[in-house]
């Protein structure tokens, strides 16, 4: 019995030494001398030569003069790889679509043929008018429920606003505990639907949105405004103005410009995706550095085409970019956004 059990011991330390130690060492070998850039993750420097991140996963870039990722449920958090896991019916997906379009949908036809649809959007907003009926903002919260609550819980200003209007309206929230014995201390999520229903009354053609001024003593002061045009109006109430406009023709919009993808980290884009971005992104680069657009956007087209790559040689799938890689050339090539 002892002869079996050291027999089986010295099997135990031959293995720990040669799966543990000798093949992970030879493995370590072979990546950083035949593949040490990927071996270690695939790290690229910015212009200043330090490491900006790595090629295999994606980060945001919210400035005007980059290229965009996809959108991420994972907030392009390395650790928490995911997808959003939202159905095609299901409405949430279909707002945060919409959200993304609103603001830089434009016509493909018709007399305002390439103009953009948000304006029009904020002109029908301010009308006040959802399907005939009076007080869009109303209808938004009763049809979206969660949406109304989201909003509520989305940023810490939202939250002690409805606490502040609560406050002021006792009677609305009385009412409302009398309508729901369930709920007898309502907090300001509870309150959403009937905060906007009220809102929408007092303040008809109007959104609560974050208006920043500057005080008496030069800092920037930020409260929540009733406000009838911006982003949030072209953003969120998009979906509603198309429902209404069911016959506009609006341009086609890349797919992987609104949805995200199955990681939630995909570092590329499509061709595609990036010469939707490809006016903005020129445009602005075209602004800072006080140049001829046309010749930025030739500039910046020819570098697209240099980045973009195929999978497998071509053999699965449409042409990609790397957004980090596109990003930090453009970088390169013209120094720090103004």
């Amino acid at each position: 019995m002892l002869r079996s059990i050291g027999k089986s011991l010295w099997l135990m330390v031959f293995a720990v030494i040669l799966f543990c130690g000798i093949y992970p060492a030879i493995l370590w070998v072979v990546g950083q001398t035949a593949f040490p850039f990927q071996a270690n993750g695939s790290m690229i420097d910015g212009p200043d030569g330090k490491p900006v991140g790595s090629l295999l996963v994606a980060q945001p870039f919210t400035k005007d003069e980059y290229f965009q990722p996809r959108p991420s449920a994972a907030s392009y958090d390395g650790t928490a790889s995911s997808s959003s896991a939202l159905a095609v019916s299901n409405y949430a997906l279909r707002d945060r679509v919409a959200r993304a379009i609103g603001p830089i949908a434009v016509y493909s036809g018709g007399p305002k043929k390439d103009q953009p649809v948000a304006p029009d959007v904020e002109a029908w907003f301010q009308a006040d008018k959802f399907g005939g009926q009076p007080g869009i903002v109303a209808q938004w919260a009763d049809a979206h429920n969660s949406l109304a609550q989201g909003w509520v819980t989305g940023d810490p200003t939202h939250g002690p606003y409805v606490d502040a209007w609560s406050k002021a309206h006792p009677d609305i929230v009385a009412q409302f505990v009398k309508d729901n014995p369930g709920t007898p201390s309502p907090q300001a999520s509870d309150l959403a639907v009937v905060f906007f229903e009220h809102f929408s009354k007092d303040h008809p053609g109007t959104f609560p949105s974050s208006v920043t001024h500057r005080d008496d003593s030069g800092k920037d002061v930020t409260d929540i405004e009733p406000v009838k045009d911006g982003s949030d109006i072209q953003s969120i109430f998009f979906d509603m103005w198309r429902q209404d406009h069911p016959d506009a023709q609006l341009a086609d919009v890349p797919g992987d410009y609104v949805t995200s993808s199955g990681s939630g980290l995909d570092p590329h884009i499509t061709m595609q995706n990036a010469e939707f971005q490809l006016d903005r992104v020129a445009g602005k680069w075209a602004a800072d550095l006080k140049r001829d657009p046309s010749q930025v956007r030739q500039e910046i087209e020819a570098m697209l085409q240099t980045h973009a790559f195929s999978p497998g040689g071509g053999m699965f799938g449409e042409p990609i970019v790397n957004v980090l890689e596109m990003n930090v050339a453009l970088a390169k090539k013209y120094g720090s956004p103004s």
